[in-house]
């Protein structure tokens, strides 16, 4: 498939980012000889807003970011905002987060500028299966962060299951086995990590493979992230600080 031509980003846009970059400390990227030659999907811990940051900011190759498709709406914004971040806050200061909902509802024009891909949990997820398809068709990793609040260990939590659709989509398109590489991110050492490639096997009932294949991400994140020194793990689960686990 032709690569389709990016257009400019808009000026508010590149300031945005430019100006991020002034205060966010540059990642660094370890075990990049583990990227297949080929495009990959990226299966990662969500680390709160570190993930997405940092793979928007710095990731090293070609890439679109699964983004959940309220997000990029500003209508839709502050609903799913405060369920998903503060809904779990104490009750004396919710009030200050749903106001807070509100006004980054305008953040959903920054997000239609980045390299996201919406993702919705109705109808419209056949698009999105197809869109993916399409990016990694013209040469671009898909980084999705699957993660729910179910807490699995210290390292990450449950993982929703329905995004390996693609690989068995890519496979009835093209007769190949689309890899998934694990990927862990450690904003407390300002660094991520990649592990080995895992293939899908169009061999083995789709629902079998979705589990083979999520418990085999949960155990290769965690043993990515316990192979680093000693450090706070950024949970998903949108805790006080004083919570966050430790990797060891």
């Amino acid at each position: 498939m032709e690569e389709r031509k990016e257009r400019k980003k808009p000026w508010y846009f590149r300031w945005f980012i430019a100006t991020v970059r002034l205060f966010y400390k540059k990642r660094t990227w370890q075990k990049e000889e583990n990227l297949p030659n080929e495009p990959c999907i990226i299966v990662a811990n969500h680390a709160q807003m570190d993930g997405p940051l940092t793979s928007q900011l710095f990731y090293p190759r070609e890439k679109r970011i699964w983004c959940t498709g309220e997000m990029m709406n500003p209508k839709e914004i502050p609903a799913y905002a405060y369920k998903d971040f503060w809904s779990l806050k104490p009750k004396w200061i919710r009030w200050f987060y749903k106001i807070l909902s509100y006004l980054i509802a305008p953040s959903a024009y920054l997000f239609r500028e980045a390299d996201l891909l919406p993702v919705y949990k109705d109808a419209r997820i056949i698009t999105t299966l197809k869109q993916t398809i399409a990016y990694l068709d013209e040469g671009k990793d898909i980084i999705i962060f699957p993660e729910c609040p179910t807490v699995y260990n210290e390292i990450i939590n449950e993982l929703q299951r329905n995004f390996i659709d693609v690989a068995r989509l890519y496979y009835k398109k093209h007769k190949k086995a689309l890899a998934f590489v694990p990927c862990y991110f450690a904003p407390d050492l300002k660094t991520s990590v990649f592990g080995q490639p895992i293939y899908f096997n169009p061999e083995t009932p789709i629902e079998e493979e979705k589990t083979r294949l999520c418990e085999t991400f949960k155990k290769e994140i965690t043993a990515l992230a316990k192979e680093l020194p000693v450090h706070t793990v950024k949970p998903y689960n949108n805790v006080k600080k004083k919570y966050y686990p430790k990797s060891k």
